[in-house]
């Protein structure tokens, strides 16, 4: 195997069998790093078979993979079930086989990696020594522990945690469901590493003690050692499948300047009040000058350079003459406020944990807009709720231009006029609730001008709605 990726299984201490299995390999001329980890269901004969026949299936559809990359991934996944269910209905003695599944596809060129999951297997992603579980474990157990009814500790050895909802090869109706498989995109940044593990690993040691062993500066092949012998060591109840991929490239370097102006031959260092009524100064003098559309270039990289939440009606004043942004209204940001965007301004790794900050099932009071400028970001709600204080009608987050790439996940937005604004950013959902919302979402869309334009734009195109399941299957 390279050296940015690396996968292995081991039988572990209880079991004598291994019903795991796993891909590490690239695809397409060495374009994308496969990552996979399949798990035989262990409570039904044949899950050993299963896994087999899902790692098969999966490099018969990823090898010659073209096209929109989720789809191929959502493909794969549903021609492995189909496998599975055709071998159930020719074989009695493995009439009850399934496995689960964590797939993962890393473009390390353009720095993203892609995923389709069904299960309890894992997606991990560790960066700047953080580590931040990417997939939902579809189980009871892994719901409690997601909405911190329950610790780690007590979800690693609660007696039902081996009980899942979801697998490939359970219901071939079921699976044909639009949220029956869980995808996702996001940034791999040069440095991140994906972790994909069986529940054989989290089940025995816990993130601290992942994150410490991948935090090391051993190779990957060192690192999965590592990890498999701090599961064994643990007890190795289970078989333990590890699957590695890094992030190779040398992550870029940039030294922070003060903006400046040049002023009579000279470099004048100017402090960010000044730049403001410089740029307005300089707009003014192109208003003046009677060249119309020379004023609306520089008028409109103002304002995308200024602040990006002008499409909302109430950030500006109207003048008889001219459009001028209001200044920021004075007001003293709450404890919570101010801790959570101090979190976000500071954070490396753009990941933000809500009950790390603010305990479990949080209710953080917004009484000011926070602004998102950092090109991603990341918050684990936790059923952490954000609700509008008193009199407070604008958004809880306003995200720039430059915020390319954000995931909000498990968190209630409550009694807002609207919960956020954003434009040009992809924003992604999981299990978020709206309550009591005027108007949830402001998303503005560019488009050409001058031009006839034809389309459709519907919410319905761009979010879909998650049901609850109540299937159980032991394994």
């Amino acid at each position: 195997m390279a050296d940015n990726f690396y996968g292995n299984t081991d039988t572990g201490k209880m079991r004598d069998n291994n019903e795991d299995n796993f891909i590490a390999q690239t695809i397409v001329h060495d374009k994308y790093i496969v990552g996979c980890v399949i798990d035989g269901v262990g409570g039904y004969e044949g899950g050993e078979v299963a896994a087999a026949l899902a790692r098969t299936a999966i490099l018969n559809t990823l090898k010659n993979a073209s096209g929109d990359i989720i789809d191929i991934l959502k493909t794969a996944m549903a021609g492995a079930s189909k496998k599975i269910v055709e071998k159930k209905q020719t074989s009695a003695e493995h009439a009850q086989m399934a496995c689960v599944v964590t797939l993962a596809l890393a473009d390390i060129n353009e720095n993203k990696f892609y995923y389709a999951h069904v299960g309890d297997t894992r997606l991990y992603l560790f960066r700047d020594n953080s580590l931040v579980k990417v997939t939902h474990d579809h189980s009871f157990v892994g719901f409690l522990e997601e909405s911190g009814r329950l610790t780690e500790e007590a979800a690693m050895s609660h007696p039902k945690r081996n009980e899942i909802n979801k697998a490939l090869g359970f219901d071939e109706e079921k699976f044909l469901e639009s949220d029956y498989i869980e995808t996702g995109e996001s940034p791999f940044l040069p440095g991140d590493t994906l972790l994909l593990c069986s529940d054989g690993l989290y089940d025995m040691i816990n993130s601290r003690t992942i994150a410490g062993i991948l935090s090391s500066s051993h190779s990957l092949k060192e690192k999965s050692a590592a990890l498999i012998d701090a599961a064994n060591l643990a007890g190795g109840k289970d078989n333990i499948t590890v699957v590695l991929i890094k992030n190779d490239k040398s992550p870029s370097q940039y030294e922070a300047t003060r903006p400046v102006v040049k002023k009579a031959g000279a470099e004048e260092v100017i402090t960010e009040p000044q730049r403001v009524e410089y740029i307005q100064k300089e707009v003014a003098v192109k208003k003046s000058s009677g060249a119309g559309a020379r004023f609306l270039i520089v008028l409109f990289l103002l304002l995308l350079a200024a602040l990006a939440w002008f499409i909302y009606k109430d950030y500006f004043i109207k003048d008889n003459t001219q459009t001028v942004i209001a200044d920021e209204p004075a007001v003293a940001r709450n404890s919570q406020v101010v801790q959570l965007s101090d979190s976000i301004r500071n954070s490396k790794s753009n990941i933000i944990s809500l009950r790390t900050l603010f305990g479990n099932n949080p209710k953080i009071v917004i009484n000011d807009s926070l602004l998102i400028k950092a090109d991603t970001l990341i918050i684990h709600g936790n059923n952490a709720t954000f609700v509008a204080d008193s009199g407070y009608n604008e958004a809880a987050f306003i995200f720039f231009p430059q915020c390319k790439y954000v995931l909000l996940d498990s968190i209630t937005f409550q009694s807002f006029n609207t919960a956020f604004i954003a434009r040009n950013t992809s924003v992604h959902l999981k299990d978020v609730r709206f309550k009591n919302c005027i108007a949830p979402v402001l998303y503005a869309v560019s488009l050409p001008g001058d031009i006839y334009v034809s389309g459709v734009i519907s919410d319905s195109a761009l979010l879909k709605i998650d049901s609850a399941k109540t299937i159980v299957h032991e394994r």
